[in-house]
């Protein structure tokens, strides 16, 4: 995969001031904020940063949380996970393999098929509407 790469300035440029306050300095919506988190349309959540496909509506789930939560990527490689031990706890962080912007945080406690929960900040995601055929 290509990767894109901008100057902090670019970035700044580009995102809203809420996207980048998450997206490049890996910051968090509050929960129950976002406007994805009860989204239940069929698509395609994608990086709002540089348009990366992240994660299929099929694999979104009701985790409760207060962010929009999928059990899997819709593709391994289009994210990375990271430890991230920030504010006093031990979590891995997702980033999207294309830009490296923050998106959320990955959990072991999700639902079948992969007890994964992909927790992700909804400033983050693009969702584009998957056309009828």
């Amino acid at each position: 995969m290509d990767t894109i790469t901008h100057s902090e300035a670019e970035w700044r440029q580009k995102l809203t001031p809420e996207q980048y306050h998450v997206l490049r300095e890996a910051g968090t919506e509050r929960a129950f904020a976002g406007a994805l988190n009860d989204n239940k349309a069929d698509g395609l959540y994608r990086c709002a940063a540089c348009g990366n496909e992240l994660f299929d509506s099929a694999d979104k789930f009701e985790s409760g949380s207060g962010w929009p939560s999928f059990t899997q990527p819709i593709r391994p490689e289009a994210v990375v996970d990271h430890s991230d031990t920030s504010h006093g706890m031990v979590r891995t962080e997702t980033r999207c393999a294309r830009c490296d912007s923050h998106l959320g945080h990955v959990f072991p406690d999700g639902p079948p098929p992969t007890g994964l929960r992909y927790c992700m900040n909804s400033v983050a995601l693009d969702f584009r509407a998957r056309k009828p055929m």
